[in-house]
């Protein structure tokens, strides 16, 4: 039987990793061996930094914010955290935008942070203290509540998702992990 050489096939196959190679530094752009290993290697690394940017422009946006809160006599994490306290959800790199283009807007922001601060920390620890005492009284009422609701409620006509809602509002523990025969029981 005759010898068959790649011929035409591996040829290609090379010419497309020295093609992917071009531009490549010495003997990795000319060499087919060494222009593999040099192409696995870049692969490698573009995946490896297609992450890393993500994480690279997240340290920029930040380290932009944290230089106009500073000019607007406030910390970054104050800043966020006032954001998170009166309900504004902006993304970073909005927020870096903002800085830069827009300074007032930036400087609006900040002082809602610092209003949210001051008044959302004392409402929060009021909040806490009132739950407490009056808790017990919510809970007898609710249950209560629940065992007129649970006789009119046909609880094998719901799915999954709803009988968990349910046991959710009514306070059954370890609803989530049940199962749909289980809830049930405990419904009812």
């Amino acid at each position: 039987m005759a010898r068959v050489k790649g011929g035409t096939v591996s040829k290609t196959r090379r010419r497309k990793v020295l093609k992917k190679a071009k531009g490549y530094f010495g003997s990795k752009h000319r060499l087919y061996k060494t222009a593999q290993e040099q192409v696995f290697h870049s692969g490698a690394y573009a995946y490896r930094d297609r992450r890393q940017k993500k994480r690279d422009f997240r340290k920029l946006w930040i380290t932009r914010i944290n230089a106009a809160c500073r000019e607007n006599e406030i910390s970054y994490s104050k800043f966020m955290n006032g954001l998170s306290i009166a309900g504004i959800e902006i993304n970073r790199k909005m927020l870096s935008e903002l800085a830069i283009d827009n300074p007032k807007a930036f400087t609006e922001l900040v002082n809602v942070s610092k209003e949210a601060l001051n008044s959302g920390k004392k409402k929060e620890t009021k909040e806490v203290v009132k739950e407490e005492k009056t808790a017990p009284k919510k809970e007898v009422v609710k249950k209560e509540e629940v065992k007129s609701e649970n006789a009119t409620k046909d609880y094998s006509k719901m799915t999954l998702a709803e009988l968990k809602a349910e046991a959710k509002t009514q306070g059954v523990k370890g609803y989530s992990t049940m199962k749909k025969d289980e809830l049930l029981s405990n419904l009812k």
